[in-house]
């Protein structure tokens, strides 16, 4: 399979230019297809005697190991969630907090990795934001944040500016104070390459409706399998003990303690399908391409515009425009689909392998008005 091959899979694509990935990244058939036949066999062909929590219970396990293959993990630190902010909160709620505890933050984080900490400041927990510079964060002073923190959560690329921040120095800077490391890695799969082991991080959130193309509901989280045994979820159920039927009950090893119940699993086999395509073009490929497409598109930008760096570092363009609002209507009137973003002010442009040079040439001739 090639880039072009998965466009044309993807029915989204086949007429407004679409270059909004970062926010929602359309399905190709195969991987709807995909979902939709696991929901009709469980509910039409499994019976009493095919157990349908067996049959459920067995596409977990095979969709854990798919992901854990994908981002350098091993199955039993990989759990299946809703969502990058469905992980976020597991781990925020798994940790005994007590009053004058200090959370760190970056100024750059969605609100996935900010609305968890606000909640705990409820219970006197101290939440430290670090100031950072176009979309940079300075080591040194990240590393006066959390010189007494419990837990630092900062982005391994940016919604807002498109960069690739240095997870493996931020982790060892964390871990250097005792820190617990909370990655939101939701921009990645899909786009670059993600090996979590060489991170380092004690946790990573991350979901499979961005730039993996999969379905919404098809989140994950990676703990640390050193790590877990250290944290206790606030929800607990037959998926995240070992033996549901014991009393006391006894928390599953790993990151599985995060399941909880009968949650659906097609959800899941969507990313797992995705993967399968992902990994048939070649994140390498994807990753090249997609820098190849960005660079065209921050080369045709006045450097005054531009928010995001050039060379690029992602898939994410952020652009300075006077009313970002209404260039976003103005481009979909014109048949380009971006989004606007509330810090910095801009639109922000998400272009992926499966767009092409002819529709980042478009895109500039509809954005010259924006500066001439």
């Amino acid at each position: 399979m090639n880039p072009r091959e998965l466009r044309a899979d993807t029915p989204a694509l086949h007429d407004d230019v679409y270059l909004n990935f970062g926010a929602h990244g359309p399905s190709p058939r195969y991987v709807v297809e995909a979902a939709d036949e696991f929901v009709r066999s469980h509910e039409y062909e499994t019976n009493t005697r095919n157990d349908p929590y067996e049959v459920a219970f067995d596409e977990y396990d095979r969709v854990r190991e798919r992901v854990a293959t994908f981002v350098g993990a091993d199955d039993d630190e990989i759990a299946l969630t809703e969502s990058t902010t469905a992980g976020i909160n597991a781990i925020a709620n798994a940790i005994d907090w007590e009053p004058g505890d200090t959370v760190v933050r970056t100024d750059l984080e969605h609100p996935a990795g900010t609305l968890p900490w606000q909640r705990l400041k409820q219970q006197g927990v101290d939440v430290r934001v670090v100031e950072t510079k176009n979309g940079r964060i300075d080591l040194d002073v990240f590393a006066e944040a959390v010189e007494d923190a419990r837990l630092a959560c900062f982005s391994a690329v940016t919604w807002t500016h498109g960069t690739q921040l240095p997870v493996r120095d931020l982790v060892d800077i964390a871990h250097e104070a005792g820190a617990f490391a909370l990655v939101d890695a939701v921009q990645v799969p899909g786009q670059l390459p993600m090996d979590v082991d060489e991170w380092g991080a004690d946790a990573v959130a991350a979901a499979g409706h961005k730039w993996l193309l999969g379905l919404w509901g098809g989140g994950f989280l990676y703990v640390d399998g050193d790590v877990a045994e250290s944290l206790t979820p606030n929800t607990v159920g037959y998926r995240s003990v070992e033996t549901p039927t014991a009393d006391p009950y006894e928390f599953a090893v790993g990151a599985r303690r995060f399941e909880v119940g009968s949650s659906n699993p097609a959800p899941h086999v969507a990313p797992a399908e995705a993967i399968d395509a992902i990994d048939e073009i070649g994140i390498d490929r994807i990753a090249e391409r997609i820098q190849t497409l960005a660079g065209q598109l921050v080369d045709g930008i006045p450097d005054g515009q531009l928010y995001s760096p050039n060379p690029p570092e992602s898939g994410l363009i952020t652009i300075d425009v006077d009313d970002p609002e209404s260039t976003v209507e103005r481009l979909a009137t014109a048949g380009f689909v971006v989004r606007s973003l509330p810090s910095p002010n801009a639109i922000r442009v998400s272009v992926h392998a499966v767009n092409t040079r002819e529709e980042v040439d478009g895109l500039l001739d509809a954005l010259e008005s924006e500066w001439n």
